[in-house]
């Protein structure tokens, strides 16, 4: 039950921030996993485990606020499942001690980049196109354990779409992208961590239709900046233990 909890609240606090600033709800969720000594494999299966449910969740809400744009959807959503399907057997072919400081590294990257974002948003770029972007998200959420909205996000503000837009359709694409992933997890390596996934999938879905309000009332700097700090922390801790420095 304690374990229930706590990953009840950790997927309630994920998704609030995956809704508000369009990323995180993967990497936070991911970054608890692996500082807890799971494999590296095994906390990106479980958490997108948990967001077919939340992701879901999130998608449903924001659309039903008119946040998504049904063609940018597509457009990330197919090369997304190409590269999340190679990015989760890359992952479920090392072994732990080649892919734990990898990940631990890729997360601690990954939240520098949020904080990078959070002081330099990038410049716009109309004309950047999107599917080697959403081929590439999914890789590295995968294969990673998250990634795909601080990557897939950030990029679309950068080239000048509506943050409420971008954010929503960032969400909604990536339901079908975990989707994909968790099905060749499960192929791979199977799911272990039931009371955990339990727990991120209940506190993600009754934070979902919160966090889609707070996208549209609350300025994602701060938030970005905070989540981008936990983020790094638990990564450095994570990839110290990987390296037997603690």
């Amino acid at each position: 039950m304690d374990e229930f909890l706590l990953f009840t609240a950790v997927g309630f606090l994920a998704q609030m921030i995956d809704g508000a600033i369009g990323m995180a709800y993967g990497l936070t969720a991911t970054s608890v996993l692996v500082s807890l000594g799971t494999h590296p494999a095994v906390a990106s299966a479980s958490v997108h485990a948990a967001e077919v449910f939340t992701t879901g969740a999130s998608g449903f809400a924001h659309w039903r606020l008119r946040n998504v744009n049904a063609r940018l959807v597509a457009r990330l959503a197919l090369p997304g499942i190409a590269g999340g399907i190679a990015g989760a057997l890359v992952a479920s072919s090392l072994p732990m001690q080649v892919i734990r400081p990898l990940v631990s590294a890729y997360l601690l990257g990954m939240g520098a980049l949020i904080l990078w974002r959070a002081w330099r948003p990038p410049a716009p770029r109309p004309d950047r196109p999107v599917t080697l972007l959403g081929l590439g998200g999914g890789f590295l959420d995968a294969a990673g354990g998250g990634g795909w909205g601080p990557i897939v996000t950030s990029t679309l503000i950068g080239r000048g779409d509506v943050p409420r837009i971008a954010i929503g359709s960032t969400n909604a694409a990536e339901f079908f992208v975990t989707l994909a992933i968790t099905a060749a997890f499960f192929t791979a390596i199977g799911l272990e961590l039931w009371q955990a996934i339990l727990g991120l999938v209940v506190g993600g879905v009754l934070a979902a239709p919160f966090a889609a309000l707070v996208a549209r009332h609350v300025p994602p700097r701060g938030l970005m900046l905070l989540v981008g700090g936990v983020i790094m922390l638990l990564s450095l801790r994570g990839l110290a233990g990987a390296l037997g420095w603690i």
